[in-house]
């Protein structure tokens, strides 16, 4: 019987880097897959001094492979103290802005995503407005303007870790504003769960779903949104410290990485199919230790679920570096990415 390869979905890959080698070497590797770079390299300080620089390297391959640079600009550490004092000082604010429209000009950059971090819910209504101030001076010049945003579903949850991560993390997001003045929103449905919490999954594909519909019903258009998708795996185990003492923690970790570990502990994965993910548990020295894996298989179950919603704008994979080299035959055989004429 013949059989029919399924038509490609057309879709903006956006890849996250940072200034490190092995990001580079990846990024050389997959241009033809890669609608638009997104390095992490800029900081901005409480005064509105941005300092930071894209690699030459990554600047000269986009240019040449009609890839689009659009670096991120973030709060240092994501301190949330630093954020708060530039979003209350408007000559801040407008010096961050003006460099930032004389960086994309020198540059040629596509534009500027704002992943700024641990915001407080009372600052919500101030970071829109210079999302807004942002979004006017750069529009007026030609660049575009997105921003990654930590997913949220509207409840703040009876625990106090729930209601943290809202006051300081997930609800400093106004996102149909956002969504209406901006290009379009990475969501960043990754790190469901992390060293803060038990184990579990990066990105579980019930979670992520409910990020996303929860952005859709709060009215951001489908074509503004991004779908967010982890390149890393993570391991938890015991460890200590002079501040927290002994305690139980996670760290993020690249392909080849989480791989040793399976292998050195003859760790028996198992793959959640509700979840889309591998996870493993063993034991060292009498602990339990963790590692939910993220590769192929949960690359592809991923796109599943990119594939059950019309009209979003892409993907948006951190990072760069830490994947398993299978997922790109998984991304070429199903995205065609989207390629956009140059500056």
């Amino acid at each position: 019987m013949e059989t029919f390869a399924q038509p490609k979905r057309t879709a903006t890959t956006l890849f996250y880097m940072t200034d490190r080698e092995v990001d580079f070497q990846s990024f050389k590797a997959h241009l033809d897959q890669i609608s638009i770079v997104g390095p992490q390299v800029f900081s901005v300080a409480d005064d509105g001094v941005v300092w930071g620089q894209v690699d030459p390297r990554v600047l000269t391959l986009a240019r040449a492979h009609n890839v689009q640079v659009m670096p991120l600009i973030r709060n240092p550490g994501f301190d949330q103290e630093v954020f708060h004092q530039l979003l209350h000082h408007p000559a801040a604010r407008a010096r961050t802005i003006a460099t930032m429209v004389d960086l994309a000009r020198e540059h040629h950059f596509y534009g500027w995503q704002f992943d700024f971090e641990n915001i407080h819910l009372s600052d919500r209504d101030a970071l829109t407005l210079f999302y807004r101030e942002t979004a006017e001076a750069l529009h007026s010049e030609g660049f575009k303007l997105s921003i990654a945003v930590v997913p949220a579903h509207g409840q703040a949850g009876a625990t106090p870790y729930h209601q943290f991560m809202q006051a300081n993390w997930r609800g400093g997001f106004d996102i149909k504003a956002l969504a209406e003045i901006g290009d379009f929103i990475s969501l960043m449905t990754y790190d469901q769960h992390t060293g803060n919490t038990p184990p579990g999954p990066v990105s579980g594909l019930p979670w992520m779903k409910t990020m996303l519909d929860y952005a859709l019903a709060q009215g951001v258009a489908p074509e503004k949104l991004s779908m967010g998708i982890p390149s890393y795996s993570r391991h938890w185990y015991a460890t200590h410290n002079e501040t927290k003492s002994l305690h139980a923690t996670a760290r993020g970790l690249d392909h080849a990485t989480a791989l040793s570990l399976v292998e050195r502990y003859e760790v028996d994965l198992v793959w959640l199919d509700k979840q889309g993910a591998s996870y493993g548990v063993w034991t060292n020295r009498g602990t339990f230790e963790y590692l939910f894996l993220e590769d192929r298989r949960a690359f592809d179950a991923k796109l599943d679920l990119f594939e059950t919603y019309q009209g979003l704008h892409g993907i948006s994979v951190w990072v760069l570096g830490l994947e398993d080299p299978g997922i790109w035959d998984v991304l070429r055989d199903r995205v065609e990415p989207i390629r956009f004429g140059r500056r």
